[in-house]
């Protein structure tokens, strides 16, 4: 397990450490790295390894992560001697005993001494134990110190870390699970109290497949791993949280496999003409009950592990996002419009709402916002007037007759609108596909920079930019970098925000 750390380690080959380095760095890390530790522990099977490692010396970020897991472990978790597994490796043990020092040059030894002002940013966990005996089981001098220029070699930290047990906050769920059910089957005195939710080191879901397996009848119908579950039985990955469950961690909604018969799919069938060999079993959601945000989809071979292995494996994210819902979608015949995640697997299956590009017109959708339907080609024109409003496919075929074309196809998702059309691609991606049509776009940017005649034009194009009362802007849905993460910097002075399901011509009403 690879920390995100502040890299003080890589010194010599990092100039930006001695620019950007300060004591700040680490204890604004400490927190996440132990998060990131405790998850990592809770999806380790029983007698498995686990590896934590940094290109960081700081020991807020080393040791003072390594001791609070092992202490929140009550005795899972065992620090191993890697020594034998490294021979010829310069090493220095780990640190028992250290400071922490404040942006400001204030020292600290152990968290009595910190001031309350400073609660906030220091925390009891980033300090060594102050029990001799409880310091000295932990066995911190198991941990490897690499130094650098004990070999020519950047600086490291590396723990290897054994699970001899479940978690603690992992055992106590089947207990409770274990009262509650002979309190419901005895109906004798009265009903017993309901018991309370141990604190849990992390708000992620706590559940160990081994300590569940203990604790549920064996299930003849998953005896048999070849057997697919039937649809019937409600094609959930995982049981459904309860509150009880909330009340332990459990925050993510299950994947749910949608039948044939589900009424999302009509109205899709309808718009993108589907091809009747789509497999709508193998599309799933992550909600039983109200509207669906996104659809995503696996193989037929996947989804049978999902679902004869629901009760032992916690899915926290799978499958391919082929749809997304658009809040204004309906009004255009479709409540969902395509994802770009997931073109190239939908892209067999559709036929209609296509339109052919040429790598000019792949050129002009990537580089402008919103490009009047008359900046296409005259045959991506045409086809474009044909269509109503809605989401579309984009695609390039390759030009065999061209050697200085692309010679892979491009498959883009994007909006017609009333006047204009639009790709809805994100921006890393935007990227790769310029290169892949010839454009190289930090030569394009440097070049609009030595040119302010470019950039005063660009400001006065007719194209106007929505306001904030207008429309929003889409949200990000892929961890930072969504879909709605269009506003490129190619086009000087258009940072078009986007609305749902209408672009900035509907908006404006030109």
């Amino acid at each position: 397990m690879v920390m995100l750390i502040s890299g003080d380690g890589t010194m010599r080959k990092n100039i930006d450490v001695w620019k950007k380095w300060t004591t700040s760095n680490s204890l604004q890390l400490h927190g996440l790295q132990l998060r990131i530790a405790v998850r990592g522990v809770e999806q380790l099977a029983v007698g498995g390894r686990m590896v934590y490692s940094t290109c960081s010396l700081n020991p807020i970020e080393d040791e003072a992560v390594i001791a609070s897991l092992l202490e929140k472990s009550e005795g899972a978790l065992e620090l191993a001697d890697a020594s034998a597994d490294l021979p010829g490796l310069k090493w220095m043990p780990g640190m028992t005993s250290w400071k922490l020092m404040t942006k400001g040059g204030d020292w600290y030894t152990n968290w009595s001494e910190v001031p309350k002002n400073l609660h906030t940013q220091i925390r009891p966990t980033m300090f060594p134990p102050t029990d001799p005996e409880k310091l000295k089981d932990l066995k911190l001098e198991r941990c490897m110190r690499i130094l650098p220029h004990h070999q020519n070699t950047g600086g490291f930290f590396v723990a290897v870390l054994v699970k001899k047990a479940p978690m603690p906050w992992n055992r106590r769920y089947p207990k409770l699970r274990h009262k509650e059910q002979g309190t419901a089957t005895s109906g004798d005195g009265p009903p017993a109290e309901e018991p309370r939710p141990t604190e849990s080191p992390t708000t992620e879901p706590m559940e160990e497949g081994e300590a569940m397996a203990e604790d549920k009848p064996q299930d003849p119908e998953m005896s048999n791993p070849t057997q697919e579950t039937p649809a019937g039985k409600g094609g959930v990955c995982g049981p459904p949280p309860s509150k009880k469950m909330k009340l332990f961690g459990f925050k993510e909604d299950p994947f749910v496999f949608l039948t044939e018969d589900d009424p999302v799919f009509p109205p899709i069938q309808t718009f993108y003409d589907l091809s009747s060999t789509f497999p709508k079993l193998n599309v799933l959601t992550r909600t039983h009950e109200g509207k669906k945000r996104h659809l995503y989809m696996v193989s037929k071979e996947l989804r049978n592990v999902l679902l004869n292995n629901s009760e032992r494996m916690k899915v926290i994210n799978t499958g391919v996002k082929v749809w997304s819902r658009n809040n204004d979608g309906e009004q255009f015949g479709c409540a969902f419009r395509l994802a770009q995640e997931g073109i190239y697997t939908l892209s067999p299956y559709i036929n209609a709402r296509i339109i052919t590009v040429s790598v000019e017109d792949v050129k002009v959708l990537l580089t402008q916002e919103n490009p009047y339907l008359s900046k296409l080609g005259n045959d991506a024109h045409a086809q474009a007037k044909k269509l109503a409003m809605g989401s579309i496919v984009l695609k390039y075929k390759p030009d065999l007759q061209n050697s200085d074309a692309p010679q892979c196809p491009i498959e883009l998702c994007g909006w017609r609108g009333k006047t204009s059309i639009r790709a809805f691609v994100p921006r890393n991606e935007r990227f790769h596909y310029l290169r892949m049509v010839g454009v190289e776009v930090f030569r394009e940017k440097q070049g609009r920079r030595e040119d302010p005649a470019a950039e005063a034009k660009a400001d006065n194009e007719p194209e106007a930019t929505p306001t904030a009362e207008d429309c929003r802007k889409v949200e990000s849905e892929e961890d930072g970098e969504g879909e709605g993460d269009l506003a490129l910097d190619m086009e000087a002075g258009n940072n078009i925000a986007v609305c749902d399901g209408k672009d900035a011509d509907e908006v404006t009403g030109s």
